[in-house]
């Protein structure tokens, strides 16, 4: 039976450029099945879902549910949850946890600092996260079959593995490049993924760098932002996750045709400068963006040119 994810890796389709954006990402454990809009198709209760969406919106902040891998018992109201809070831009990424009895105090959270990566209310009982980084699987089958089907064995491979951090979690976009995972606190989406390379991911993680094998790309970024950070990581070789910063990111009136263009600069921090001129394109011959979805020719970042700037004078 053909799959999105089966007819995106036969057309090889590229990955970067495609995760879903968010500067800051909260987490909330609700087990239990769920929805395709998981926020109000749960157990956790709807209105809370709605309250936490519009809360939201607009402030850089995305919110998900999280629950462990296995077997998912129907359980209506955890007696307590854990939640996560984690900004993804270099240099300034953190993670912060609690564990709540529900999911209320979440609403009297400010959002737009959050989004600006400012965690100072946070306060108890909320600390500091100092275990395994977050590694999430998405495995919404209400969303997409692929998810469901790769994602859950790929989250209890890895967590049979004895990582502390695996949760699977819900849409994180992408059901193509299944399974899917994200990364925390850096924030890299990676597609594609076998147990065996999200290993090295994690480990990777561990010591504050990054793979740049089957990444779609960084969260905080958008999508011309996220292919050009991966491009210049393929040139030099530089893994640091805090090496590399999107500093501009404008929009060229002279691009090779009438779809949109970029020229993002990305600035190391040792003072070294590129230039990435970005083009969307479009995939071709047209797949399934999801499966059970009409054939459609999704957007794509292509890569025009990667410039080093001259040092200044």
């Amino acid at each position: 039976m053909s799959t999105c994810a089966t007819a995106s890796r036969k057309l090889a389709e590229p990955l970067a450029g495609t995760s879903a954006t968010a500067r800051t990402w909260l987490l909330v454990e609700q087990p239990g099945p769920w929805g395709a809009k998981a926020l109000t198709s749960s157990h956790l209760d709807p209105a809370v879902g709605r309250a936490l969406e519009r809360a939201a919106e607009g402030t850089g902040v995305r919110v998900a549910l999280i629950r462990r891998p296995g077997r998912h018992a129907d359980c209506h109201t955890p007696s307590r949850r854990r939640v996560y809070a984690a900004h993804t831009l270099p240099g300034r990424s953190w993670i912060r946890t609690a564990e709540l009895t529900g999911p209320e105090p979440l609403l009297g959270l400010d959002f737009a600092a959050l989004g600006a990566g400012e965690p100072g209310g946070l306060e108890s009982p909320w600390e500091a996260y100092e275990g395994d980084p977050l590694v999430l699987v998405c495995t919404n089958g209400k969303r997409d079959r692929c998810c469901a089907l790769l994602g859950r064995t790929l989250a209890a491979e890895l967590a049979a593995s004895g990582a502390g951090g695996v949760w699977e979690v819900t849409h994180i976009g992408g059901h193509r490049f299944a399974p899917t995972l994200f990364v925390l606190p850096h924030g890299y989406a990676y597609g594609r993924a076998t147990a065996h390379a999200a290993k090295d991911v994690l480990e990777a993680a561990r010591a504050g760098r990054v793979v740049t094998a089957d990444a779609r790309g960084r969260s905080a970024w958008e999508r011309p932002g996220q292919a050009a950070d991966l491009a210049v990581r393929k040139l030099t070789g530089e893994d640091r996750a805090g090496a590399l910063d999107i500093v501009n990111m404008a929009v060229r009136t002279d691009g090779p045709g009438p779809a949109p263009a970029w020229t993002v600069t990305v600035a190391h921090a040792d003072g070294r400068i590129w230039h990435v001129d970005i083009a969307q394109g479009t995939a071709e011959p047209p797949r399934p963006e999801s499966c059970g979805s009409a054939l459609g020719s999704p957007a794509r970042m292509d890569v025009l040119a990667v410039r080093e700037a001259a040092p200044a004078a």
